[in-house]
């Protein structure tokens, strides 16, 4: 037996999430409430199915030959959140020869999460702003935590794929950008910076939940100032990798 932990749902396909081709496990609770979140379904702790970590794996497994150019990404909500279960996902692939992500805000205070950050391969590390005011009108929380998180990896020498939402009115902000990427160019363990243009291909969930979604208004980036947000980051001699709307995947919910 394994340990127990909540799913929403999986990805058997998954391409954006890592490298190659992967088995994704959305896993269900989130602590944030961010303006953008196209996955809101995700955010109770108590909804999704309920699993034993040594099944899942199994189901894992039975995937191997699709995802032997990739791997196994475990995402949420935030998969820190259940930590112990997490990391007992990844400790498991790694006894399979299953490379290992994690997709994370690290929200989650490093000592509830360290273990878990140390078990994967790759760190998929979402900072929702580098600015801490706008951070909690953004996401109800601060990025204290997120920064630690990315601190932590750089000691320990993890790998690590930043993530950043390009959001017009918030984020997507010359100063700010500026901000990040000057934060971000002397982190030896960040191989590239994926700007993820913000889009409303979520926003049908809000209504279903009824949900007040705040960004109503808010226009998708043009290609102009996407290109913008990626010049200020190369300027830093960061490697940048623009997402299109693609890097939001159909996943098929479980239970």
């Amino acid at each position: 037996m394994g340990i127990r932990g909540r799913i929403h749902s999986v990805e058997t396909f998954g391409t954006v999430d890592g490298p190659g081709v992967r088995y994704v496990v959305f896993l269900q609770g989130c602590a944030l409430r961010c303006k953008f979140c196209h996955n809101p379904d995700t955010w109770q702790r108590t909804c999704g199915k309920e699993v034993d970590s040594e099944v899942m794996i199994r189901e894992v497994v039975s995937y191997r030959s699709f995802i032997r150019s990739g791997g196994l990404t475990i995402s949420g909500g935030e998969p820190l959140l259940q930590s112990d279960f997490t990391e007992d996902i990844l400790l498991r692939a790694r006894a399979e020869h299953i490379h290992t992500a994690v997709d994370t805000a690290g929200s989650v205070p490093l000592d509830h999460s360290r273990q878990a950050l140390a078990a994967a391969d790759l760190i998929l590390l979402d900072i929702k702003s580098i600015d801490d005011g706008q951070c909690w009108s953004l996401t109800g929380r601060g990025n204290a935590e997120t920064l630690a998180t990315l601190e932590y990896l750089e000691e320990i020498g993890k790998r690590v794929w930043l993530r950043h939402v390009l959001v017009p009115g918030w984020t997507l902000d010359v100063r700010l950008l500026s901000k990040l990427a000057d934060h971000l160019a002397p982190f030896r363990c960040i191989e590239q910076v994926e700007l993820l243009p913000f889009h409303k291909m979520g926003e049908y969930k809000w209504k279903e939940l009824g949900y007040r979604y705040a960004l109503l208004g808010t226009p998708e980036p043009t290609g102009e100032e996407i290109a913008m947000a990626r010049q200020i980051m190369l300027d830093r001699g960061l490697s940048v990798l623009v997402r299109d709307h693609d890097f939001t995947t159909v996943s098929k919910k479980i239970g």
